[in-house]
């Protein structure tokens, strides 16, 4: 099918293309695991930069992994976390099209990564060598690994399972698969694009909903025949990644279904990225769109609080109050994180009433264990149990850590008992309640700040504007390059959202809004520009055990290697 002369886009010869390639530590992305990134912009067939680091996975590396790419764990350990790296490596990519050799298997760590620190994901146009070859070459070559390419392509690189080297080798074989398709009249990226296979015929009938869309940030919303909102998505441009959804860049299955019923795209520019990501959120949970996962349950979080009884025990709920521990994405996590603190604390966990005085139940095993004092039986007074939920509830406000000395020392009398497989399973359960603190301190320090405003450099000698009030985003705006910054900002605060605070720990607002807020607020280069209080938190919370989460990684990560060995 020909293009229509709208839909000829960039020429090859002008599109910049970035090569990548990833090296990891095996198994599943899960936002930690790349060992090394390589990559190489071209344009023209002209080197423009080379990108290259190793990268320290918080983890060791199998043996099999050292093996095959001579990445040892001695290598990586100096070497920046993914965390670190990432904003560099976007930056390089930045506006180009993303090309690799199963691309499938570099983008998922990538995203991956994004997710778990907080990056919003540019969504790039992306490019599989793999995939052209397979169509190009079909017959001539009996497989299609790089290497294979590589010496058919006369590569003048030889791929060494090293980052930089493979890199190296698929700019060498895109060139060759661009000159092979070049005399089909496949002369421009649409047309590549449109050239690979599992591109459907709806997807390319739809090809005119993306036509008239703005190429600047935003949120798109693609319709229905009843005009019922499908799927809600972000993007850094929102024409490029609409049209996206007509080419082979798009293999998912359910996402080509929703394409064949889409009648229209409608889109909400946005002043930035963080912008997009935060009415995305909001757009998911107030249309809860049938394609996209994330909207199955939005909103969805549970928490753990103390009850209003004479003898208070923990109990998961999904409404928070004031001092209410969380929030936790599933209920059963909620539940071991309520379990193990009441056995840190010593408080009971049985559901009976128990009265003020005069109880006179029988007592459980947790009390024959020593874990609860029995006050079902009368052997423990409210002033006598007190104390516990004291400790308690001042762990989570952040004012006192004794119960996390308490299963630290508890975890150690294990370890010195060499009781092993119990001290580990301790160990996890203490790293899990940890991070609920931790996240639980995090959170609601920045929803306790009526007012926040904060600047992110935008790459161009510009800034990127967020004002922040109780934890959601009231405005947002820029002041490119050139433009007075206090101006805009004394704009975007005189017209943001009005937020009143309301009942709880988050003041009302979204977690996961809050949380997006806060990885975007703590990244690397990101300002604060003024502050209605000062934003903290907790002296004695769980940030000052983070070293000791990271242990305990390091920990699990050897365990789960050696299994993995064995």
């Amino acid at each position: 099918m020909q293009l229509a002369f709208d839909e000829l886009g960039t020429p090859l010869r002008d599109v910049t293309f970035v090569i990548v390639d990833l090296e990891t530590t095996g198994g599943a992305p899960d936002g930690g695991n790349i060992t090394e990134i390589g990559a190489v912009k071209v344009r023209g067939g002209e080197v423009l930069g080379e990108f290259a680091t190793l990268v320290d996975p918080g983890q060791p590396i199998p043996p099999q992994i050292v093996a095959l790419t001579g990445i040892t764990t001695a290598m990586v350990r100096s070497a920046p976390r993914i965390e670190h790296v990432l904003p560099a490596f976007l930056a390089f990519a930045e506006g180009a099209v993303l090309v690799a050799h199963n691309a499938g298997f570099d983008t998922s760590f990538l995203k991956a990564a994004c997710r778990a620190h907080g990056y919003a994901w540019p969504t790039p146009v992306v490019l599989c060598t793999l995939k052209l070859a397979r169509r190009v070459l079909r017959g001539e070559v009996r497989s299609h690994r790089l290497s294979t390419l590589a010496a058919l392509f006369g590569a003048s690189t030889t791929p060494t399972h090293r980052a930089l080297d493979d890199a190296r080798a698929t700019v060498d074989v895109l060139h060759g698969l661009l000159e092979r398709v070049g005399p089909l009249g496949v002369q421009s990226l649409e047309e590549l694009l449109d050239y690979l296979p599992d591109v459907t015929p709806a997807q390319r009938r739809k090809r005119d909903l993306a036509k008239d869309l703005p190429e600047r940030p935003g949120v798109y919303l693609f319709r229905g025949p009843s005009d019922e909102v499908l799927y809600v998505g972000t993007a850094g441009n929102l024409r490029r990644r609409v049209r996206q959804y007509f080419t082979s860049s798009e293999s998912r299955g359910r996402i080509k279904e929703m394409v064949a019923l889409a009648e229209r795209v409608d889109t909400v520019e946005c002043a930035h990225t963080l912008e997009a990501a935060v009415r995305e959120l909001r757009l998911l949970a107030a249309h809860r769109p049938a394609y996209n996962r994330r909207s199955r349950n939005p909103g969805k979080v549970w928490w753990v609080v103390l009850t209003d009884e004479p003898f208070p025990r923990l109990s998961v709920v999904r409404r928070p109050r004031d001092g209410a521990l969380g929030p936790f994405g599933s209920r059963a996590r909620a539940k071991t994180a309520a379990d193990t603190l009441a056995g840190i604390a010593r408080l009971r966990t049985c559901t009976d009433r128990i009265p003020a005085s005069g109880a006179s139940g029988s007592a459980c095993v947790l009390a024959e264990l020593g874990s609860c004092g029995a006050p079902c039986t009368g052997a423990q007074t409210i002033e006598q149990y007190r104390p516990s939920v004291r400790l308690v509830s001042d762990l989570v406000q952040g004012t006192d850590a004794t119960l996390l000395h308490r299963g630290s020392d508890e975890l150690d009398e294990l370890a010195s008992a060499h009781r092993f497989e119990r001290a580990a399973r301790r160990r996890d359960e203490l790293a899990a309640l940890l991070r609920a603190v931790d996240k639980r301190h995090r959170l609601t320090a920045l929803a306790a700040v009526a007012e926040l405003v904060a600047a992110a450099p935008d790459g161009s000698g510009g800034w990127e504007f967020a004002v922040v009030r109780h934890g959601r985003l009231a405005s947002a705006g820029v002041a490119r390059r050139g433009v007075p910054p206090m101006p805009v900002v004394d704009a975007l605060v005189a017209s943001a959202e009005t937020v009143l605070p309301e009942p709880g720990p988050l003041r009302g607002a979204n977690p996961e809004e809050t949380a997006l807020l806060w990885r975007w607020l703590t990244r690397p280069g990101v300002r604060l520009v003024r502050t209605s209080t000062p934003w903290a938190e907790p002296l004695h919370g769980a940030g000052r055990w983070r070293t000791w989460l990271d242990t305990v990684d390091t920990a699990t990560a050897l365990e789960t290697a050696g299994d993995a060995v064995s």
